[in-house]
């Protein structure tokens, strides 16, 4: 969340950065939060008054008790009362404020970078590199949609997986899952050198989903086990940010790298009318996600590094991509800057997003309570955090059976994963 300090100490610096997301719901909000906020300062000095004269009123009933004065002893015994009771009526207020305004600053957005391009919509995110990759026109054999070329193939079946699961589920089988299986160990071993691996629960708390920002915003989008208080990630972000919650770190050990392969869930409840045949969009799905806590001067390089590091297995998969930078109206809550990279798949005749990088601030760090200590200095600072996906299955799975279908229906397999094939080079009818 956006820090309450800045609200009272430079509330216009604060409402312009969030009228760039050309949301006036976000302006109306912060006008509340700025009003709760001076309202719990009232009460406050209100209360700070009654306990300084609550205190002045017990020293005096003693002095009046030694001088014999016991009927103003009692008076004033009664005043001190009468106060207490005052006292408790603004702290018992203070509290319903201060949960109030928490959970609207919960809802208010993060701050965009100054350098993030504004817009009001998807449709002004500037293309920052590319389209790299991408042929002057393509045979029909390279427009046949992942989905036709799968089923053809025996490596994606849809049907068994709706049998099983329900609508928006896939299976892939054969090759098909071993390539799915290899993507990620590719990706694995890709960011190796600088990332350390973790295996993290795919169950969370309600306080881990709360502190990336998922929750409360987004609960209709995720699925939720209601009777053990546990939600099942939407990416290994959520798990992996909560590392460290509530800790305080040592500024000489940042940045810290990490990266987990996860199965990820989505309920997708906003996505009626839009494309979910095939692997476009799913229930579940694996990813290898990369992430770092760092210190805000390390941040922005940080950021360069995780988009070159997913830009990198696109290059490594012989894939179509571009990269887009997404605009102040097109950015997600939790967002202070933002990379998409996205691949074409000629089957589908569309730029599928395939990777997310972005940089926090110190949005979720200060909703997950991630504190870093410098070396002779006192107090400590809030940290930043930035993660991208690595490689997300579904879509970079369908790119591959697109862009690198031959004539006869088969598909060859990228070199870069032919180490996890198990000797096979290329897909054929089973």
């Amino acid at each position: 969340m956006i820090d309450v300090r800045a609200l009272r100490n430079d509330p216009s610096a604060v409402r312009a950065a969030l009228a760039r997301r050309k949301k006036p719901e976000v302006l109306s909000a912060l006008d509340q939060a700025i009003a709760l906020d001076e309202k719990m300062r009232n009460l406050t000095n209100q209360r700070d008054q009654i306990r300084q004269e609550i205190n002045e009123v017990s020293k005096s009933v003693g002095q009046l008790r030694r001088d014999g004065a016991n009927a103003e002893a009692e008076s004033a015994m009664a005043k001190s009362r009468e106060l207490g009771e005052s006292e408790k009526q603004i702290a018992s207020a203070l509290a319903e404020i201060d949960a109030e305004l928490h959970e609207l600053l919960l809802r208010i957005p993060n701050l965009p970078h100054v350098d993030a391009p504004d817009g009001a919509s998807d449709a002004d995110n500037p293309l920052i590199k590319g389209p790299i990759g991408v042929l002057d026109t393509y045979p029909a054999h390279k427009r046949v949609p992942h989905w036709e070329t799968g089923k053809e193939l025996g490596i994606l079946d849809l049907e068994r997986a709706t049998k099983i699961a329900g609508t928006m589920f896939t299976m892939q089988r054969g090759l098909g899952a071993t390539m799915a299986r290899a993507l990620c160990q590719l990706a694995l071993d890709t960011n190796a050198d600088s990332f350390e691996e973790v295996r993290p629960p795919s169950l969370v708390l309600t306080s881990t989903l709360t502190a990336t920002g998922h929750l409360p915003k987004f609960a209709d989008d995720a699925f939720a086990i209601e009777r053990d208080d546990l939600w099942c990630i939407p990416t290994a972000e959520v798990p992996l940010t909560s590392l460290h919650a509530g800790e305080i770190l040592d500024a000489d050990l940042l940045p810290l790298k990490y990266m987990a392969y996860t199965p990820c869930y989505r309920r997708e409840a906003g996505s009626a009318g839009r494309d979910t045949r095939g692997m476009l969009r799913t229930h579940e799905f694996d990813k290898v996600e990369i992430l770092a806590i760092a210190e805000p001067t390390q941040a922005a390089a940080m950021l360069e590094e995780l988009v070159a590091r997913a830009e990198r297995l696109m290059q490594l998969l012989e894939l179509p991509y571009r990269i887009i930078e997404i605009c102040t109206g097109d950015m997600g809550l939790q967002h202070h800057r933002s990379f998409d990279i996205e691949v074409y798949a000629p089957g589908c005749d569309m730029w599928l997003e395939v990777s997310s990088v972005s940089w926090f601030s110190d949005y979720q760090a200060r909703r997950a309570d991630i504190r870093f200590k410098r070396t002779g200095t006192k107090g400590t600072e809030i940290a930043n955090t930035l993660n991208g996906s690595a490689l997300a299955v579904p879509r970079v799975w369908a790119a591959i059976l697109e862009n690198h279908r031959n004539e006869d229906g088969t598909v060859n397999i990228p070199p870069a994963l032919h180490p996890y094939m198990r000797g096979a080079t290329i897909i054929g009818k089973r």
